[in-house]
């Protein structure tokens, strides 16, 4: 059974534990169920967040090495630790890593743009200036602004934001193809996480969860 934990509401609400039989039906899917039953569950668990995160984040790399276009980066990385390890809380929905990133997307260029370094080489290049040590800050604090009052909580959209405003991804183009690549990955999640008997949601977090 799957850690329970009660809201204010009463209701109760999937933790932070996923149960054995979700990640045994993961794996019988797979053809791959002899092997739940040669490891505990805590193992079970770590196979189960290792085999989704690698073809998640295999698909999209093998997409960035074929186009040369950015649908790999590194925020990809705890977006998809959070979609496997916690698939129903609140930050894993597809309604905060969306909108979370797309904020950051946003906050990230924005910041670019008032402080006149949309076109600029990343600091990598150069020295840090002034306007990038800006640039950063600004970014960072606008999108944990932007995040609290559309009431999502996706900590990785802050790594997205720097990453835009440090100017390591800066084109527009390649800012759609960010926000693509989190759409795909929420995508596979929504897939995977199904296949297992995870319910889960489409949009928002769901309430009175239980698995069982």
């Amino acid at each position: 059974m799957g850690e329970r934990h009660q809201s204010r509401d009463g209701s109760i609400v999937f933790g932070s534990t996923m149960s054995d039989h979700h990640v045994t039906r993961f794996l019988a899917a797979l053809r791959l169920g002899w092997i739940s039953r040669h490891l505990s569950q805590p193992w079970e668990k770590s196979l189960y967040v290792f085999i989704n995160g690698f073809l998640s984040v295999g698909v999209l790399a093998a997409a960035a090495a074929f186009t040369g276009s950015p649908f790999v980066f590194p925020s990809l990385g705890p977006t998809a630790y959070m979609l496997y390890l916690n698939p129903l809380s609140p930050g894993a929905s597809p309604r905060s890593c969306l909108l979370g990133h797309g904020i950051g997307i946003c906050c990230g260029f924005g910041a670019l743009l008032v402080t006149g370094l949309a076109f600029e080489p990343d600091f990598h290049a150069h020295a840090v200036t002034p306007p990038r040590v800006l640039a950063a800050a600004l970014s960072l604090s606008a999108t944990a602004a932007g995040m609290v009052l559309v009431k999502i909580d996706h900590a990785p959209a802050c790594a997205t934001t720097l990453i835009i405003s440090l100017g390591i991804i800066t084109r527009p183009t390649d800012l759609v193809l960010i926000g693509i690549s989190v759409l795909i990955l929420v995508l596979q999640a929504l897939i995977l996480n199904r296949i297992s008997g995870i319910p889960y949601p489409i949009w928002r977090p769901r309430d009175n969860v239980l698995l069982t």
